[in-house]
């Protein structure tokens, strides 16, 4: 290990609108050393996410921002290679947000450990990490779906929205998903059982939504705001349920879009709004991981993954990640 080097990404600089790859700086450095109660970690897969463009800027929100010069924020899988804590021992699988390095120091705290006997270890910071968590929580608690629901799905073939259709089918609901290349289309009605599927880019939003939801919406899992989220307002039913996940068609916008003035709609159809953190249910972890690793095990769950091979690409991946030209759950594959 004395001949490896800690390849960090780090923020450069604060992009205005999209992030290009002039503002990420790719450096070389020694691999840090453990102190007492610490491990060493060597990643293997970082987690690639639309949340981390906010990190980026200089601005109040849930997580305080990336500085300037340090590495970029997001959860990673690792293997403990060096260990003075008593919690952890050299060669345990470990999840985190490790940020985008290849070596990375903690004192143990946020660190689980990853169940190899579940899936595929990747799938730590996917189906069954951050991403299937806000899914899974999203979905079922803040949306409450009941059989028979009428569920739409933005960016419903990204790493969330595409667990969130697939567990409204196991719920008994009517799923529609909107996606931006009849690639993605194709995928989530053909793989992943949605009923139906929208292209947002080639196609009316709402007059599709009329199409093919006749009956009005119960239930918007919204990943992308805009105009995908205003055209799914105008026709939800009373006492619908939306849940603000995301808004990533927002977050690179150099001038901010007029604010929101169809709120008037959730007087009406006297229908709940709710914004959620994953992190809100951190104490029901466990639950969310088992039930939706025995859908995986019965076929029940399936997840697609957009991997690119070596750290030094991350920022290039996820420029694309943010221009929607992923496929699935991005992922970063770290040489072990």
């Amino acid at each position: 290990m004395s001949t490896e080097i800690n390849m960090r990404v780090l923020l450069k600089s604060r992009p205005n609108g999209f992030p290009t790859e002039d503002d990420f700086d790719v450096v070389e450095s020694p691999i840090p050393r453990p102190q007492q109660g610490e491990i060493l970690m060597k990643s293997l897969w970082l987690s690639l996410d639309p949340y981390m463009r906010g990190r980026m800027n200089d601005a109040k929100s849930y997580a305080p921002s990336v500085n300037v010069g340090e590495p970029m924020v997001g959860g990673a899988v690792a293997r403990v290679v060096e260990s003075r804590s008593p919690l952890f021992n050299v060669g345990d699988l470990v999840e985190g947000r490790f940020g985008w390095q290849s070596y990375a120091i903690s004192n143990g705290i946020g660190v689980r450990k990853v169940d190899e006997s579940l899936a595929p270890i990747q799938t730590a910071v996917g189906v069954l990490g951050m991403p299937g968590l806000t899914a899974y929580f999203g979905f079922l608690d803040v949306c409450d779906p009941k059989p028979g629901d009428t569920v739409v799905v933005s960016a419903a073939s990204g790493a969330v929205g595409q667990i969130v259709g697939q567990i409204a089918k196991i719920m008994g609901c009517k799923v529609v998903g909107t996606a931006g290349s009849e690639s993605k289309v194709k995928f989530i009605v053909d793989e992943l059982g949605f009923d139906y599927a929208i292209n947002y880019k080639t196609t009316d939003v709402a007059q599709s939504l009329d199409e093919l939801c006749p009956e009005g919406i119960d239930v918007y899992f919204d990943n992308v705001g805009g105009f995908v989220t205003d055209a799914v307002m105008e026709r939800i039913n009373t006492g619908a349920r939306i849940a603000i996940c995301g808004q990533i068609s927002q977050y690179n916008l150099e001038t901010p879009d007029m604010a929101p003035r169809n709120l008037g709609l959730l007087t009406r159809s006297q229908a709940k709004m709710e914004g959620f953190l994953v992190f809100a249910y951190e104490n029901r972890y466990d639950e969310g991981i088992t039930r939706m690793a025995t859908w995986i095990k019965e076929g029940k769950l399936k997840y697609k993954e957009d991997v690119v091979e070596g750290l030094k690409n991350a920022p290039k991946a996820f420029i694309g990640m943010l221009n929607g030209e992923n496929f699935g759950k991005t992922l970063i594959k770290i040489s072990e």
